[in-house]
């Protein structure tokens, strides 16, 4: 068992977390200004998808298409965290969407979302935290 602090995902691991979560963060930004948003996604073989309606976060996709994504979980030891860089694009014929097959996506709140957004990941890194006391300090001199 590794009792590291923090560890390194390796292989596979950071995909399979992003595929067993259905919720993460947006971050790009949007006339200068760093925005983060909370998506519900779907992954997409190697591809995170999602809806939006018009506004800030699709704005900010067309203006400037380079995202970072990011997937966490916290538990009672300790929290994961993945985070993806990549590419969105809004989807713009509904060839492409069917291509996607999306019929489990679906907005979590009530409101018509008809753009869909795929992010074409270039980058993907997970951590593991354990949580534990800081250790004792000793100080530098």
């Amino acid at each position: 068992m590794d009792t590291s602090a923090i560890t390194e995902m390796t292989g596979n691991e950071p995909w399979d977390f992003v595929a067993d979560h259905t919720f993460g963060r947006l971050a790009l930004t949007v006339l200068g200004q760093p925005e983060i948003f909370p998506v519900n996604y779907a992954l997409v073989g190697r591809r995170i998808a999602f809806r939006t309606a018009e506004g800030t976060k699709l704005m900010g996709v067309l203006l400037d298409s380079h995202v970072a994504f990011e997937v966490d979980e916290v538990s009672a030891d300790g929290a994961t965290s993945v985070v993806l860089k990549g590419t969105a694009r809004r989807i713009e014929t509904q060839e492409e969407a069917e291509e996607l097959d999306l019929a489990d996506l679906h907005s979590w709140v009530p409101t018509l979302k008809y753009h869909l957004v795929v992010i074409d990941v270039g980058e993907i890194s997970g951590r593991r935290f354990r949580f534990g006391p800081e250790p004792d300090l000793t100080p530098v001199m």
